[in-house]
């Protein structure tokens, strides 16, 4: 038989180990609640794709309750289009206690797999991260890296400037073949291009400082230049632009910003909304989500940017063909 006094002694002990459990439990989802989140951000250069990228990223992390200032701290490091500085960056976010790395453009994606171990990796401006050697497969991988690709829709492109001059034949195509996204693209160039009686002809360039010289070797050979996402050049759009003007050789681009930095026209992704697709990736991950479990996926939204200005300023007319079609246009 139970007496009063034991049953009131139980119910106490019950009382209490209720309490404290409580308690505990509390103190677990105040701490989590007060958790900063640490994110480092490794970048190969600074020009408008990838810094338009960076941008949306922490707008996808802010839409997905991640803000800075509140519970996210962001560590953004730069390495000013040096390979090298790219394997310093990953050391350094290796010893840095981060619950999340982004790596934006190929080289710096190359260099943080190679030395992140524990961390988990978001990629994204990676043209193939399978050519690229950081996933046997976008969507069955081994590694605990996810993100998204900004793969080119080149032939689309390539048809884009036939669209403008009807009878080109030669175009140009101005990248840096130490960057492996590039020689994607131009592989790609040239393999769809005789199916569509277009000859393509590379200008190559291992620096920001070569870029002019490469353009002029190229005005005297083709119809069109054409500029795939490559960083280098990137950087140097308005020194491509300049020596294609004096020598009236139309420039084509592949992305927004070098649209908005004097070439014609493109269809193809916008780099913040890349980006902002990364970021919402990215807060699945710090939510939980294992990286290995959610693919690598190439932006959807498609977009024809056309530069009014640098229509008129290449003697151009733009197609009436395209007058419907056009997301966006620059005047």
């Amino acid at each position: 038989m139970v007496t009063n006094g034991k049953r009131s002694l139980l119910l106490v002990t019950i009382f209490i180990s209720l309490f404290l459990l409580i308690s505990i439990n509390f103190q677990a989802s105040i701490q989590a609640e007060e958790k900063v989140f640490r994110v480092g951000i490794s970048q190969f250069v600074e020009h408008p794709a990838l810094d338009s990228a960076r941008e949306g990223f922490i707008e996808g992390l802010s839409e997905s309750g991640f803000i800075v200032g509140e519970n996210l701290k962001i560590f953004h490091e730069n390495a000013q289009a040096d390979f090298a500085t790219t394997q310093t960056i990953a050391q350094k976010f290796k010893g840095e206690n981060l619950d999340l790395v982004l790596a934006i453009a190929t080289p710096n994606a190359q260099s943080a797999a190679g030395v992140l171990e524990k961390t988990p990796l978001v990629i994204t401006a990676v043209t193939d991260p399978v050519e690229a050697g950081l996933v046997d497969d976008l969507v069955n991988k081994s590694k605990a890296i996810t993100g998204t690709t900004d793969m080119n829709p080149v032939e689309g492109q390539l048809l884009l400037i036939k669209e403008f001059i009807p009878d080109v034949k030669n175009i140009g195509i101005l990248y840096n073949s130490g960057e492996v996204n590039s020689i994607v693209q131009v592989k790609i160039a040239k393999k769809v291009a005789s199916k569509h009686g277009l000859k393509i002809i590379e200008g190559t360039a291992t620096n920001t400082s070569e870029v002019s010289l490469a353009t002029s070797a190229l005005v005297n050979k083709v119809d069109a230049i054409y500029l795939p996402t490559d960083n280098t050049v990137a950087s140097a759009v308005p020194s491509i632009i300049k020596v294609a003007m004096e020598n009236n050789i139309p420039v084509f681009a592949s992305e927004k910003g070098q649209v908005e930095n004097g070439s014609i026209a493109t269809k193809g992704i916008d780099y913040f909304t890349l980006g902002k697709e990364t970021g919402l990736i990215a807060a699945r991950v710090l939510n939980g989500e294992n990286p290995v479990d959610i693919p690598i996926v190439g932006s959807q939204n498609l977009q024809l940017i056309v530069n009014k200005t640098a229509v008129d300023n290449f003697n151009l007319e733009i197609p009436g063909s395209l007058k419907d079609s056009i997301d966006i246009l620059i005047e």
